[in-house]
């Protein structure tokens, strides 16, 4: 049930307006707006870095019913602009839980608002496509939110990677470890990082803009190019970073913006996805192995399918069912991959954690 009588209102860049009650912190916010299929990992969510400077449609029609948890994060804090959701709940029933969904939201300033038919925006956005919006709890006064939201920046050639991207580097893992892998932070997602120390390995991440030179005093045996958000495109100098590790011969292995940045560095282009892919149960298809798995996916941004096939010096080696995207590719000759989905998977299924397996063991491999 809805615990505020505050007022909030949703308007869209094509004119579209929700009107609901506030949940969280009371204010105003704006992003482009985008939706999570997940019933479940909510908190993940939030943290994810990926989500920066987008407002998140959580589908399930209860999010909160279980609290949250400091262990369940992706990063030190919400990434998410703004929350929208058709019943956001403060009551919860786990037991290990630290405090409400609405105390969490309000201890990161996320404005949010909820008893909003989120089947029917969902559905309006599959159509229409990506936007940007508004939420406000301060004002509903359309015109006037209408007038703010005509000067927010499109996703489209925005760079976000370098703002969410660590400030020093940091260690993580056993520093005698004979595997040495250098990450690029350009979002990276804790879990990421805990499914390479889990197999041994010595991670040290770097902040988006270090010089090769710098990550190289490091003496790595391995590159890992992490998520992010934003567009990958105006990265230039994760770009030429990404070129330069590949001069070198050591394995590399890239996620979600990673392996967008790994198509760049092979002069294969990037896009803007009409709505993108978020949720837990995508259906990838490995081209390798002839399997199935079911992803974890977020991203707005996707590799040319045209220009990967006609590129001869690159393998696609998973695709997704539902649309045939690229989702994972190989270049040829070379010790370097990449995947367009999450195989954390954190929330979601484990099926794809195989991946960091076998990035393991490229790099023991390439030392012997």
């Amino acid at each position: 049930m809805p615990h505020s009588s505050t007022p909030a209102v949703l308007v869209l860049a094509d004119g579209t307006v929700h009107h609901g009650l506030a949940f969280g912190a009371i204010g105003t916010t704006t992003g482009e707006i985008c939706f999570n299929t997940g019933m479940t990992g909510y908190q993940e969510v939030f943290t994810d870095p990926s989500y920066f400077g987008q407002i998140l449609i959580m589908n399930a029609a209860h999010i909160g019913n279980y609290g949250v948890k400091e262990a369940d994060v992706e990063s030190d804090s919400v990434k998410i602009s703004g929350l929208i959701g058709r019943n956001l709940e403060e009551q919860y029933s786990r037991k290990q839980a630290m405090g409400s969904l609405d105390e969490y939201l309000k201890a990161h300033s996320i404005v949010s608002i909820e008893g909003v038919d989120t089947r029917s925006l969902v559905a309006h956005i599959r159509t229409k496509g990506a936007m940007n919006c508004i939420i406000s709890s301060e004002t509903t006064d359309i015109d006037a939110l209408k007038k703010k939201l005509q000067a927010v920046p499109n996703m489209d050639g925005l760079e976000l990677a370098s703002k969410v991207s660590t400030a020093t580097a940091y260690e993580l893992g056993d520093p005698t470890s004979a595997v040495r892998i250098a990450v690029m932070d350009y979002g990276v997602k804790r879990n990421i990082l805990q499914c390479m120390v889990e197999r041994g390995a010595h991670v040290k991440v770097f902040p988006a803009r270090t010089s090769l030179q710098e990550v190289k005093q490091f003496a790595p045996n391995g590159y890992f190019i992490s998520n992010g958000p934003g567009d990958p495109a105006p990265m230039d100098y994760a770009v030429a970073m990404v070129k330069e590790v590949m001069k070198e011969g050591k394995p590399l292995f890239g996620i979600c913006l990673g392996h967008q940045l790994l198509a760049l560095a092979n002069d294969i282009p990037t896009f803007k996805m009409h709505h993108g892919h978020r949720g837990l149960n995508h259906p990838v298809k490995n081209l390798e192995t002839g399997r199935s798995e079911i992803t974890t996916q977020n991203h707005g941004f996707g590799v040319d399918p045209e220009a990967v096939k006609k590129a001869d010096h690159i393998q696609i080696t998973h695709v997704n069912l539902n649309d045939q995207s690229i989702e994972g590719i190989r270049v040829k000759g070379k010790p370097a991959f990449s995947v367009q989905y999450h195989p954390e998977a954190t929330p979601g299924p484990h099926d794809s954690r195989y991946l960091f397996d076998q990035f393991i063991d490229m790099i023991k491999a390439s030392k012997n």
